[in-house]
């Protein structure tokens, strides 16, 4: 605790350890088995890991238990997401039909690299991936961001504490930034958390038992008060109606309305609370598959200024909550700066299915494998989620919610993929991943096959896939595809996808920041197309070149042959003649 000179004065100088936290917390800590490493050897050069990569594993490692509460969980220690070092760790809220059990820390985010300046670095270093762990630990037993419990009102209504000194707030989110926070921190969690950890009823705080923030009610206030920010959830189409089956993307946009500008953080929207209503039943609160701890990185807004998100809200921990046709009514809700701004109340439709067959295959569809599937954007692992997404893209190949299968399918084709494979056996109790002989594999990846679904669907369709993926997720999507096929080797179908993309999005009116963006990208993939095309033009003389020689040889040893074969004749004429 005294390893970093910045730290309460009155903190007692000792080691701790994940257990002796907490053990103060109130619990009995105990291991299954000793901690140890999974093999790299077989995992490839990409070193990062995806959404659907690390759900998978997730996956893996849970089929092999029994999906009971346990009062146990399993972490997985990684290097980086491929979201970069702006990520430090990932909650996986529902695998399987118990949740909170799984988390993961990525060791080379953030978390590793100290403020410039800091002369204890590798102190500093060490508190933060331990601080990393026991917050995302936290989530496992149903604690909630300091700054996120006033949004519920659980066993006891709770307040926010955006000032806590505790494992459950970010440590650059306080006044005076993370100096302050560590200043004054005792490597504890907060009175609060102390009381639901110790004394709510224990099916609210144990592992896998109930959903992530259960029994958390949501209410807005009854006048919101006038912010220097508004909020808008919207959805990119002209008729607010979706198709049976087409799962649901909303965009939030924050905008600065007073005349000064505003600092806020870039990803303020991630904490978007989001209410979703379908008329004649009660309010849910869509509730994410997994829940990510990011880099605190503000950003200025200026007067009139945005910044935008892009949120599947379809399904969730909750399972799908927008798949019934009828009327739903969505409205956001965000703490900033001790403010709740309060979005519009943004009402959808469900349409019915078109066909008997539509009706009958949204019993496979709207399930959790393929709610995961999509959310996450793809999987190697979960089989009836791939069967279904398939079976999607045979049978209603002009569908709307086709777009979202034919994405996380070729996602997950698009590349080599890191699956995590352990010995067939299953538990019933829980142990590290390494003692069922754990191994990282790499499974190849196709772009040729993975380019053929994309393009089955978002060729002549661009239109289609920016009114149901949303401005920002199409983005997102087509740039994520468009670098790996490029990658690959093709970037011509990079350029493609970007121009396809560029005009569509430029003829809704999209801010020039993004068309800009997507200019420079149309410029990278022709420079890339240009190496290729000179790189083939050079293996094609060279092939001539070869072919040149090839042939030359060929004629030499056709006049050696013809030469050898007139000696023979003259020979055997003279044989004949003695």
């Amino acid at each position: 605790t005294h390893d970093h000179s910045n730290r309460p004065s009155t903190l007692p100088e000792e080691d701790i350890s994940i257990d002796v936290s907490f053990e103060r917390a109130g619990f009995q800590v105990a291991h299954t088995g000793q901690n140890g490493t999974i093999p790299l050897s077989n995992a490839g050069a990409n070193g990062s890991w995806s959404d659907a990569e690390m759900h998978d594993a997730m996956q893996v490692y849970w089929s092999r238990f029994d999906d009971q509460a346990q009062w146990s969980l399993w972490v997985l220690f990684a290097a980086i997401h491929d979201e970069g070092a702006s990520l430090g760790g990932i909650m996986f809220d529902d695998i399987g039909p118990n949740h909170r059990q799984g988390t993961a820390v990525f060791n080379n985010s953030f978390i590793a690299q100290p403020p410039f300046g800091d002369t204890e670095s590798d102190a500093w270093v060490r508190r933060m991936k331990y601080w990393t762990a026991v917050h995302e630990m936290g989530h496992a037993f149903n604690l909630a961001h300091s700054w996120q419990k006033a949004f519920g009102s659980s066993w006891i209504p709770l307040a926010n504490a955006p000032e806590a000194r505790s494992f459950m707030n970010y440590p650059y989110n306080v006044s005076g930034g993370q100096n302050a926070f560590f200043a004054d921190f005792d490597f504890r969690f907060s009175d609060d958390e102390l009381l639901f950890m110790r004394h709510a009823p224990e099916r609210f705080v144990q592992m896998g038992n109930a959903d992530w923030f259960d029994n958390h009610g949501f209410m807005l206030p009854q006048k919101p008060r006038d912010s220097t920010l508004r909020l808008e959830l919207r959805v990119n189409r002209e008729r607010q109606s979706f198709e049976y089956l087409e799962p649901v993307y909303v965009e939030l946009k924050l905008t600065n309305v007073s005349n000064q500008p505003l600092l806020v953080n870039k990803k303020v929207l991630q904490d978007a609370i989001i209410i979703i209503k379908k008329n004649g039943r009660q309010a849910r609160q869509w509730a994410p598959y997994s829940q990510k701890c990011f880099q605190l990185k503000r950003v200025a807004l200026e007067p009139g200024e945005s910044v935008y998100e892009s949120m599947l809200v379809s399904a969730g921990v909750n399972g799908w909550d927008l798949s019934d046709p009828g009327i739903y009514s969505l409205q956001a809700a965000l703490s900033q700066n001790s403010d709740i701004v309060i979005s519009n109340d943004l009402e959808l439709r469900v349409r019915p299915p078109k066909s008997y067959e539509e009706e009958v295959f949204g019993q496979d569809f709207f399930s959790e494998d393929v709610g995961r599937a999509i959310a996450f954007n793809g999987t190697r692992v979960m089989t009836s989620a791939t069967n279904a997404l398939h079976e999607m893209m045979d049978k209603f190949p002009d569908h709307q919610g086709t777009i979202h299968a034919a994405m996380a399918l070729a996602n997950a084709e698009m590349r080599d993929y890191k699956v995590l494979s352990l010995d067939a056996k299953q538990n019933r109790k829980l142990c590290p991943a390494h003692m069922l002989d754990a191994r990282i594999r790499v499974e190849s990846g196709n772009a040729r096959n993975a380019m053929r679904k994309l393009e089955s669907c978002l060729s002549g369709n661009m239109a289609m896939a920016a009114d149901t993926l949303s401005h920002i997720g199409l983005h997102e999507q087509i740039n994520q595809c468009s670098a790996i096929i490029a990658k690959q080797g093709m970037p011509e179908h990079s350029f493609t996808l970007q121009k396809e993309m560029r005009d569509e999005l430029a003829s809704r009116g999209v801010v020039s920041g993004a068309i800009s963006e997507m200019e420079q990208k149309l410029h990278l993939y022709e420079s890339m197309m240009g190496k290729s095309s000179s790189r083939s033009k050079r293996n094609e003389d060279s092939d001539k070149k070869k072919a040149t020689r090839k042939k030359s040889k060929r004629k030499k040893v056709t006049k050696k042959k013809t030469r050898k074969k007139k000696t023979t004749k003259k020979k055997s004429k003279k044989r004949k003649k003695s």
